[in-house]
């Protein structure tokens, strides 16, 4: 969807990957009728490394790395804090959806309200960029733009919020001071407290990977930290633009990341004239891996051999069945079956409270 999507704008012909920008983020999500899910949820996340938690079932803020717990030795009411903070912050967001419901018409069903506060810093340039946006049911509703401090009303039913929020002078210098002046205090606190896990540099395994003859032939890089890389196909030395697809950089579960592009247009002439480019923020030299079809891993050289054993094996269930069939018919059995297995508007849209300040 549309709000939760961040661009990731790079140069077509240029790959920069020599600085390493820091990032703070926050998403908040109010949900309405949504089956097995709580009303409201909080997490926070720097360098897209999630550090804390609060649902409304749990009404508890909880650390999510070992070293956000250190936290407390400098601040021993943190955590007790941030939990009466996103309390509040959860009533909230219940009053907006009923107020959203009331803008849209709607009864019932399933909503959800959202708003993402980020903040990303370049250590290097000392640059900043920041925003802070709401979402309802999937798409854009507001947003700050930070340079003209005005918001911006995608949709119509936001309009009555906008002017109402551009004309609360107090609110846009809370605002503007939550974004430069507070968030970049916390981001530099929670980069100190994880430097050793957030300042780290960990290269990927990278590998060739093919379904079928006729395939993609997939490069896939695992491990690497951070996750400001680049991934690319080359031939002849130049980038390739067309036939390529490259994926997103998702999270693995140890906390580094994985991504991978695809060569969709199987080569006509000479592989070893492709070859896969890896480039990791604050590493210098590029990981290449040459297209190579020695090198590719697939499963489909296995598969024939798996397709006879699944055929043989057929055969002999088949011949079994047949020997005992008259057993069956002449004699009855009893079996038995197995067991079962933010910030927010109010609902006056006057008020707005900084949540998740640290």
């Amino acid at each position: 969807m549309n709000f939760l999507m961040i661009l990731l704008v790079s140069g077509l012909l240029l790959h920069d990957t020599t600085a390493v920008p820091h990032s703070l983020k926050y998403f908040y999500t109010g949900s309405s009728n949504v089956p097995d899910f709580p009303e409201f949820v909080a997490v926070g996340l720097v360098d897209d490394i999630q550090i804390n938690y609060y649902d409304s079932n749990t009404q508890k803020a909880e650390p999510k790395q070992d070293w956000m717990r250190r936290i407390t030795e400098d601040d021993p009411k943190y955590w007790q804090r941030n939990t009466q903070i996103l309390k509040g912050a959860q009533q909230l967001f219940k009053a907006n959806i009923g107020t959203l419901k009331q803008r849209f018409n709607q009864t019932g069903g399933v909503h959800i309200f959202q708003e993402i506060v980020s903040y990303e810093w370049d250590d290097e340039t000392d640059e900043i960029s920041a925003y802070r946006q709401y979402g309802y049911d999937g798409e854009d509703f507001i947003s700050l733009d930070l340079n003209t401090l005005t918001w911006t009303a995608p949709k119509q039913q936001a309009v009555i919020t906008k002017q109402r929020w551009d004309k609360n002078k107090a609110l846009m210098a809370q605002t503007k001071n939550y974004l430069t002046e507070v968030c970049p205090k916390w981001l530099k606190k929670y980069l100190n407290y994880g430097q050793s896990s957030l300042m780290r540099t960990d290269l990927p395994s990278v590998s060739l990977l093919q379904k079928s003859p006729s395939s993609p032939v997939t490069c896939h890089a695992s491990g690497f930290y951070p996750n400001s890389a680049m991934m690319f196909w080359r031939k002849d030395g130049e980038e390739l633009q067309e036939d390529v697809e490259v994926g997103e950089i998702i999270p693995n579960h140890d906390g580094s990341f994985q991504m991978s592009v695809d060569l969709l247009k199987l080569p006509s002439d000479d592989w070893g004239r492709y070859e896969c480019v890896f480039q990791l923020a604050g590493v210098k030299e590029d990981q290449v891996t040459k297209l190579n079809k020695d090198k590719i891993r697939t499963n489909y050289e296995n598969s024939s051999i798996f397709m006879i054993i699944l055929i043989v094996a057929g055969l002999i269930l088949l011949s079994n069945i047949v020997c005992v069939t008259g057993f069956f018919i002449h004699k009855k059995r009893n079996v038995k079956p197995p067991p079962s297995p933010s910030v927010s508007t109010s609902a006056k849209e006057e008020e707005d409270v900084m949540i998740q300040k640290g």
